[in-house]
């Protein structure tokens, strides 16, 4: 034991076991044995060996199909996940609240889909609403477009295939040559704007969490008479300075 092997060869193989359940949740949730390996580069003797470990714990199950899926042991973990990140982010989403008046929100890219983790609402009557936990597409909300934003082209392209590209409001792009030109105009402005494509007259100002350790977002909505496009030039560099802080909470946590 002196040699530190046993630990190192513990810790190999958590650090495979994570990987492979992040591949499952890159691949849609479910995949089969040989892509698991593919993608892993490992054989396919050990993947079965981590495989069968993760699906006696209950964190993999077997489809009918004989493909392995997440299993639902996952959904506490992440339920108490985003109870935590609602937490420490609320200070932030709170400052977004104070400085313009509306409603922020926080996202992450799940299995294809947007999915709210933390919202702080607006103090105004008339105010955008959006509950924690909520799934919706990417391509027609301001933080879904900040999260595919951070991806190549081809990769989303690859998701909306996958997903569709179902239509919210008349706003709502339609094609996934549309999305691209869109979210190349978002890169090089370095925010996202929603134009009422989830709701006629709301809009929304977006950008990314950089470096977090997986896609995230952060935004400010609210009705388009009160956030305007002009708005944009003081709303935009809060964002960003608030998402570089969230980032850095992430630091925190993960050096905890």
């Amino acid at each position: 034991m002196a040699d530190g092997s046993p630990n190192k060869a513990g810790v190999q193989s958590v650090e495979r076991a994570f990987e492979l359940l992040e591949i499952l949740a890159s691949a849609g949730g479910t995949a089969a044995l040989g892509e698991l390996a593919a993608r892993a580069d490992l054989p396919q003797p050990t993947i079965h060996r981590l495989v069968r470990t993760l699906l006696t714990m209950g964190y993999v199950r077997q489809l009918p199909n004989r493909h392995y899926a997440l299993g639902p042991k996952l959904i506490r973990l992440g339920e108490n996940a985003a109870q935590l990140i609602g937490a420490w982010s609320r200070p932030h989403l709170s400052e977004l609240v104070q400085r313009t008046g509306e409603s922020a929100n926080m996202a992450v890219l799940d299995s294809d889909m947007a999915v709210y983790v933390a919202q702080v609402p607006s103090p105004h009557a008339m105010r955008m609403f959006t509950e924690v936990g909520r799934r919706v597409y990417p391509h027609c909300t301001g933080v879904g477009k900040a999260l595919l934003m951070q991806l190549p082209n081809e990769s989303v392209l690859t998701l909306v295939k996958r997903t569709g590209m179902p239509t919210s409001t008349e706003n709502s792009h339609t094609t996934p040559e549309a999305l691209i030109r869109d979210l190349e105009l978002s890169r090089s402005r370095g925010y996202a704007v929603d134009e009422g494509e989830q709701e006629v007259g709301v809009r929304c100002f977006a950008v990314p969490v950089p470096d977090a350790p997986t896609l995230t977002a952060i935004s400010i909505s609210g009705p388009a008479a009160r956030v305007t496009l002009k708005s944009a030039t003081k709303v935009t560099p809060l964002l960003k300075r608030v998402a570089r802080e969230l980032a850095s909470e992430f630091d925190k946590e993960a050096a905890v």
